[in-house]
């Protein structure tokens, strides 16, 4: 417990006096250091979520959540796709196929991957209900082909035009075995927002895919749409159960490499910007060294009046606690404000300066992405106050070890 003396000598040190002019002012560097390194913390992890959900969205926008394929010659056993714990978390399951092609337009040619539909499931794709998504949303006729942006603005289509694609499946001619080729027509174009998927990704009717490269329908993949795509290893271990003897991998399998290296950033950056209260917080102990110094005298009094050492501890520790967890407040509260806000400040700076901060043709974002995270926010605060506790404690130690006779006969 800390009594009223305490409190009340703890305040009255922390009071601003003239002849404390130094003090004061490693006082407010201290606090405006704890404060920066805290907000620049939450700003930075706000931003880096923020990334990373758009990422997953676009990326879960465009894949199937879960991919089955079939090991048995069979295919996929579609009496499983009854089972009540699949139907609780799918969404959407439909029959997909893919492929490699060529694709060949004018004196140009370019590998693609294609994917292949039936039409009705065509128009259930996330990725069709996109805004940005131009042509018949509605169906994905034979001999029909849907492509992203970039390939169309790589290759100079529109909707309408004709191209012709190579497949590695041959065909047998009296000359020899010859690729497989067919003219498809340009049925829509669609806007992932993944420059790498809109280039080298290509949607068709899943007939003329088979027929194509020579599937049948046993071959086909079986893809599961999920009403909540997060915490998909759950999701995952649940459908292995269903399917217990088929492959199955999910959006997250597909994409570890580069969540793994996400991951590994945003605690390096977590780690480097923590230096900053780290090397803020060591203020207060130089601030705390001060004040021992300047009131040595008055400390020599309480000691001469009976207080204890334990008391002398508790005042300038609490002094040192009061400046970390104010200013870890003040932190929090301007890093979640600005992390808010962040895109006003953004179009502000652009403004300012005439510069384009964050342009959205390299980055593929119409805004700067922010998410809040509360665990972070606790994760940061508690380890900033952890830290002003850390460094409080020998100055607290060394003015209790004042020896108060030598105290009031040098001061």
């Amino acid at each position: 417990m800390i009594s009223t003396l305490e409190k009340e000598v703890t305040f009255r040190f922390l009071k601003a006096r003239k002849k404390d002019g130094f003090l004061n002012v490693i006082s407010i560097f201290s606090f405006i250091g704890i404060s920066l390194g805290v907000a620049v913390l939450i700003i930075v992890m706000s931003v880096m979520n923020g990334f990373r959900t758009e990422l997953i969205n676009k990326i879960v926008g465009f894949n199937p959540h879960i991919t089955i394929q079939s090991y048995d010659e069979e295919g996929i056993n579609q009496n499983k796709l009854k089972n009540n714990n699949l139907s609780k978390i799918a969404k959407n399951i439909v029959f997909s196929n893919s492929g490699e092609a060529i694709i060949l337009k004018d004196n140009t040619s370019k590998g693609i991957v294609l994917r292949g539909y039936i039409s009705d499931d065509f128009s259930n794709l996330q990725i069709i209900k996109n805004k940005n998504f131009k042509g018949n949303k509605l169906e994905l006729k034979r001999n029909s082909i849907s492509i992203g942006n970039e390939l169309s603005f790589s290759l100079g289509l529109e909707i309408g035009d004709k191209i012709t694609l190579m497949s590695p499946s041959g065909v047998e001619t009296i000359i020899g075995r010859m690729p497989k080729q067919k003219t498809f027509r340009v049925n829509s174009i669609f806007n992932s927002g993944l420059a790498e998927f809109d280039n080298n990704v290509a949607l068709i009717n899943l007939s003329t895919l088979d027929e194509f490269f020579g599937y049948s329908n046993k071959d086909r993949n079986l893809e599961i749409y999920l009403n909540n795509p997060k915490n998909i290893e759950e999701k995952k271990k649940i459908i292995q159960k269903i399917f217990d003897n088929e492959f199955i991998y999910t959006w997250a399998d597909m994409n570890s490499s580069l969540f793994s290296a996400l991951k590994v950033e945003r605690n390096v950056m977590f780690i480097i910007l923590s230096l900053i209260i780290i090397v803020a917080a060591f203020n207060i102990i130089s601030g705390l060294t001060i004040l021992v110094k300047n009131k040595t005298r008055d400390i020599a009094i309480l000691k001469s009046i009976g207080v204890l050492n334990k008391s002398i501890i508790k005042i300038f520790f609490l002094i040192g606690v009061i400046i970390g967890t104010t200013a870890t407040f003040f932190g929090i509260f301007l890093g979640v404000v600005f992390s808010l806000y962040i895109e006003n400040f953004r179009q502000f700076l652009s403004s300012i300066f005439n510069i384009s901060l964050f342009p959205e043709e390299i980055y593929f974002l119409s805004k700067m992405p922010s998410e809040i995270n509360p665990s972070s926010i606790l994760l940061i605060s508690t380890c900033s106050i952890l830290i002003t506790i850390i460094v409080s404690i020998f100055p607290a130690f060394r003015a209790a070890k004042l020896d108060p006779i030598k105290a009031i006969k040098y001061e």
